[in-house]
């Protein structure tokens, strides 16, 4: 088995220069992919195309260091076959929307012509990051999927107190509580229904969320034995750090484990091998497969290289 092999690696992900390379997983990916030597092809959406059923991008060779004001350089644009890859990671980021489901199609076309995708283009497409957690019912908190305003009505007063998100943001993006007796329910539900013309999530409000909303980490179905929980500043709802939360590194605890071992084979199955799964107490949220964050937070606090396990994964897979 050659592990000396140089692996031609693409990423597809938002404007480079628009990162935080403090916090940036997909940069951290980045640093490790080049530690080994390996060659980084650098994509934007708008650089993938097919033509004559063939998948294509318009690719730079990029490289990157640790310097917040210059810390990525590119080389060498070309438009290549996407097949002359080894492996593509899909990390860009939400909303999910049918540019985003476009953008898998010809990621798939390279898929069967041998390139090993990150995460599988067809489960990107299958699994939403919100409603596929409530595939798992006996781990998810009660839960409603609809855009009927008088269903989300009467679903909170059964619960008292709720959250209400969109399915396509991240970052708590847009995602807003309903308390009891609040006066703003009618112009949220028509807001966030676009009234009812587009689905909504809504979920019984988790009071544990002032722990923490926890990441969990998973490359190839093993779950990372440390999260991140994000703890909501005060007088917010969201826990999100893009909201403002602040980050505490902790344990899995055994519930996490559960909850983790549960979706191993699920994940595994769908070709969904690096997901960030998100817990509030004891209750599964979202499953995160289009760009999961935290990797950067995990590594800083702990001596667990998550970028390394990665790139191991990939590697093997490919070298096998």
């Amino acid at each position: 088995m050659n592990k000396k092999k140089i692996l031609k690696i693409g990423i597809v992900m938002d404007p480079i220069q628009n990162i935080k390379i403090k916090k940036d997983s997909s940069f951290a990916i980045l640093l490790e992919a080049q530690k080994r030597n390996h060659q980084i092809y650098y994509m934007e959406m708008n650089d993938l195309y097919l033509k004559k059923g063939h998948a294509y991008a318009k690719t730079r060779f990029i490289r990157i260091q640790k310097e917040i004001n210059n810390y990525f350089t590119f080389t060498q644009e070309q438009n290549i076959s996407l097949n002359e890859l080894d492996v593509i990671l899909m990390r860009k980021d939400p909303p999910f929307n049918m540019e985003f489901i476009y953008a898998t199609y010809i990621l798939e076309r390279a898929e069967k012509s041998g390139v090993l995708v990150i995460n599988k283009p067809k489960s990107l497409r299958d699994c939403n990051e919100k409603i596929f957690a409530s595939i798992f019912e006996k781990f998810i908190p009660d839960t409603l999927v609809t855009r009927n305003i008088s269903q989300i009505h009467d679903f909170w007063k059964k619960n008292q107190d709720i959250i209400i998100k969109p399915l396509d943001n991240m970052g708590g993006s847009s995602i807003f509580r309903i308390k009891e007796n609040d006066v703003n329910f009618l112009v949220i539900s028509e807001t966030m229904t676009n009234y009812e013309k587009k689905y909504c999530m809504v979920q019984t409000y988790l009071p544990s969320v002032k722990y923490g909303d926890k990441r969990i980490l998973m490359i190839n179905g093993k779950a990372i034995p440390w999260c991140v929980a994000r703890i909501p500043k005060k007088g917010e709802t969201r826990a999100n750090i893009a909201a403002g939360g602040t980050a505490e590194i902790k344990k899995l605890d055994k519930k996490d484990w559960e909850i983790a071992n549960y979706l191993s084979p699920v994940l595994k199955e769908k070709g969904l091998i690096f997901v960030g799964l998100d817990v509030i107490g004891d209750k599964l949220t979202e499953i995160n497969i289009t760009s999961p964050t935290c990797i950067c937070e995990i590594e800083l606090s702990t001596n667990i290289s998550i970028s390394s396990m990665l790139i191991d994964y990939i590697e093997d897979k490919i070298y096998l």
